[in-house]
């Protein structure tokens, strides 16, 4: 059984609208394959699944193994496309308040704000605390990593000493050149490569994304084979049965009807990181020549509270996407009550998750109905390997 799936019934969309751009998807396909052997378009990610260096890989899942075995907190420095697929898996698949359990390590992201409030917070968490620090950049001069590293660098060697705290830091960067490449020849610190061939907003399932996701505990390999599940997935040139293209196209048509915005919605509060990931993998692919969507996001019910009454009856430029995690992975019944003042005992024995999912179907219907139209897309229950299967799935709608 698929663990994705896409629903277009409240999408203004008819399938045969859809299914009308079968040529020119076979074509882009078509493109995009020949094309994925030139570094210079950047598509290495598109057989990175299957054709990932398991070399490197293995060293990965060595390294996140002595992290945790010495470090109370991985320090993770990278900004952009360098920390948040990593960040946007860890949230997803760790509990809420992970940092107030006695969990090891704790993932902590820095160098992307130059907040000196942040960065003095984190200096006074690592107080008393085991540490090492992940610092990925493809240069090594981006400012925010840049300063970060030099902050984080310095506590290290002032706690450890200069040789020990070699061991602690792990360099993940350019295989031949750069100023980070530079210093991690002439330092000995363990290095993981960027591959020229995948850019930053895409490497979520290099050593960029996999070394931080490995180090907080969850299993790397079955995120490789969720993602790996969809590369066969997603290959298939028929747009009949191509979901991932499917959603590209229906955007796209979107878009030619003065849908301007696209706001991604989840209502789950762990999928907040995913949102902001994949704002910038669209935000960065199609924000060009005076074109493109305006990718935003919301986490609803909350933010029904706050930006409900325009969704509803503001301009009608937003469509959303909607994931729907159909399983939770907990739950919790819903009791009754004898005073009942605030007349809810009519949920009495129902389960919080049926009534997170009647609100999600309730909005998805009224702002359907209100001219904004809604895809949604079905997602069994939020584990590694389907959320390997998503970012694939978007990657690749991406790139179409």
């Amino acid at each position: 059984m698929a663990n994705i799936k896409l629903d277009f019934k409240e999408s203004k969309l008819m399938s045969e609208e859809i299914l009308e751009h079968s040529g020119v998807v076979e074509e882009i396909n078509e493109e995009l394959h020949e094309e994925k052997d030139d570094e210079n378009e950047f598509l290495g990610w598109l057989e990175l699944p299957t054709k990932y260096n398991k070399k490197e890989f293995n060293r990965i899942k060595k390294a996140a193994k002595k992290i945790a075995k010495e470090s109370d907190i991985l320090i993770v420095i990278g900004i952009g496309g360098s920390y948040l697929g990593a960040r946007a898996v860890i949230e997803a698949l760790h509990s809420s308040f992970s940092q107030m359990k006695d969990e090891k390590p704790h993932i902590i992201f820095v160098g992307n704000n130059l907040s000196p409030d942040y960065v003095n917070d984190v200096i006074e968490v690592l107080q008393g605390k085991d540490f090492s620090i992940n610092v990925i950049s493809k240069s090594g001069t981006t400012t925010e990593p840049a300063i970060a590293f030099r902050i984080f660098r310095e506590i290290l060697e002032g706690k450890y000493g200069i040789k020990e705290a070699r061991k602690r830091i792990y360099v993940t960067t350019d295989k031949k050149k750069g100023a980070l490449k530079q210093l991690a020849d002439s330092e000995g610190y363990e290095q993981f490569v960027i591959p020229d061939d995948v850019g930053g907003r895409y490497s979520v399932l290099t050593a960029v994304g996999l070394l931080p996701i490995a180090a907080s505990g969850l299993n790397i390999d079955k995120l490789m084979e969720g993602a790996r599940i969809a590369e066969d997935r997603y290959a298939d040139t028929s747009l009949e049965y191509n979901q991932c293209y499917q959603y590209a196209v229906a955007r796209n048509l979107l878009y030619e009807r003065d849908k301007s915005v696209e706001m991604l919605v989840s209502y789950n509060p762990r999928m907040h990181y995913f949102i902001e990931w994949w704002k910038q993998l669209f935000g960065e692919s199609e924000g060009k020549d005076g074109k493109g969507l305006f990718p935003a996001g919301a986490e609803f019910t909350t933010d029904l509270h706050s930006l409900g009454q325009y969704i509803q009856e503001g301009r009608k430029i937003l469509f959303e996407t909607v994931i729907d995690i159909e399983n939770s992975n907990t739950d919790i019944t819903i009791n009754m009550d004898e005073d009942n003042l605030d007349n809810l005992n009519y949920l009495y024995g129902k389960k919080l998750s049926y009534v997170n999912k009647m609100a999600m179907q309730g909005t998805i219907k009224a702002h359907s109905e209100g001219d904004v139209p809604n895809i949604v897309i079905h997602v069994n229950r939020l584990n590694e390997e389907t959320m390997g299967e998503l970012i694939y799935f978007f990657e690749k709608a991406c790139a179409m």
